[in-house]
Formats: structure tokens, C-alpha cells, sequence
């Protein structure tokens, strides 16, 4: 379990919020709209009302306490970049904060901010890559390179063992675990087989996964 401090409560701030709630992490939230804060109470741990770009009232906050700092502020650029510069200079432990462009982020990276998230960008590489392939049911990246991919099993897989496919030798891609029936098992034997009812979890090269499903 871990300490986290958000500020901002548009909507990517809410979705975070929860998320933490369901994780069980102590979450403390800040944001001026008082509307926002109220709406979030029944998902973290305390919540406050006010300006993240007011020096004296993030003292008070305690920052230095939090194991995490997550500013989501994404319609005021100016409001984020001082807030990202304030916390870490009030001695913030590790400072995450929302860049929807690279010059934003070089910015906030200069002025404090551990590392930086796109969630627009994220967002849409994800729908763009999994609305756009027959074969996809979901899709997590790694880097701009690599990612985590489940995928129907090819016919021509079907009724075959992990061992007999050998995936690693011939297309550079690895089994990470089988989806049936809405379980999933992260480990795989050699003399495991699969069939048409299944999903698979592949690691790959995006390219990788290109050629071999056809994506």
C-alpha cells in the first residue's frame, strides 16, 4: 500500500482516483473545484479543497509524507508545471505528472516532475492498434517497440502444444500465459494445448506480431 497525493480531478484525475481506491492505496486529493472534491470523497482516503499553485497551502498538505505525487491537471498547462515545480521543492519523494505534448513535458521534466504520462496519446495508440486488427482482444505496451498482446489462436495452432509451435524459434515471440473462459493462467508448459476457444498473451516486437497474425 502506498501514499498518493493527486492533484486535479478532471476526468483522467477521477479514473485515477478510483483506480488507487480499488488497489488500496491511501489516496488524498486536491483540487479547487469543491463540486469535484465532494463527487470523489467516497473513493479516497481525504480530500481538499484548493490551489496546488499556492505555495503555503501544498506545506501544508505534507508532501514530503506522500510515497507518490500525481499531478492530472490538464486544462491549465501553467497551473501544472507550477505545482510539478513546487512539490518537488518541497521535497516530494517521486512526482509524476499529465504532458498531452513533448514540449510539455520537456518542461515539466526540467521542473521537477520523476516522469511523465500522455494519457490522450496512450489512449489513442491503444484504440488505433486494437480497433484496427481482427486478431487483437487487447493490447499493452511496453515501449514504443515491444508490447503484451491478446490474441486469438490462429487455426493452424489449434489442437498443438507450446513445445510443437516453438513461437520463440520461428517468430521471435514469446507465450506469456492462455485466456479460457475468462481466466487466465500466466504460465505455460511445453506439453500445453491449444485451442480455437482460447486467447493467447504474447510478447513481442510489434513487427513480430504484425507478420505472424496479420494485424
Amino acid at each position: 500500500m502506498k501514499s498518493v497525493l493527486l492533484v486535479g480531478l478532471g476526468r483522467f484525475g477521477r479514473h485515477v482516483a478510483k483506480k488507487m481506491n480499488e488497489l488500496e492505496h491511501q489516496v488524498m486529493v486536491v483540487d479547487k473545484n469543491e463540486e469535484r472534491v465532494e463527487d470523489i470523497m467516497p473513493y479516497v482516503t481525504s480530500a481538499q479543497i484548493g490551489d496546488s499553485t499556492n505555495e503555503e497551502f501544498l506545506k501544508c498538505l505534507g508532501v514530503r509524507d506522500f510515497d507518490l505525487c500525481i499531478v492530472a491537471i490538464g486544462s491549465d498547462f501553467q497551473s501544472s508545471l507550477e505545482t510539478t515545480s513546487l512539490l518537488k521543492e518541497l521535497g516530494a519523494k517521486f512526482v509524476v505528472s499529465r504532458a498531452s505534448r513533448d514540449i510539455q513535458a520537456k518542461f515539466l521534466l526540467r521542473n521537477g516532475a520523476d516522469e511523465v504520462v500522455y494519457p490522450e496519446r496512450e489512449l489513442a495508440r491503444w484504440t488505433a492498434i486494437r480497433y484496427t486488427a481482427d486478431h487483437i482482444a487487447d493490447y499493452i505496451e511496453i515501449n514504443q517497440d515491444y508490447g503484451i498482446f491478446e490474441v486469438e489462436v490462429p487455426r493452424d495452432w489449434w489442437g498443438k502444444t507450446v513445445a510443437q509451435l516453438d513461437i520463440r524459434k520461428k517468430f521471435n515471440l514469446n507465450i506469456l500465459g492462455i485466456k479460457r473462459d475468462g481466466k487466465l493462467v500466466l504460465t505455460t508448459e511445453p506439453d500445453t494445448r491449444l485451442d480455437g476457444e482460447s486467447t493467447v498473451l504474447v510478447l513481442g516486437k510489434m513487427s513480430d506480431v504484425q507478420k505472424r497474425f496479420h494485424i
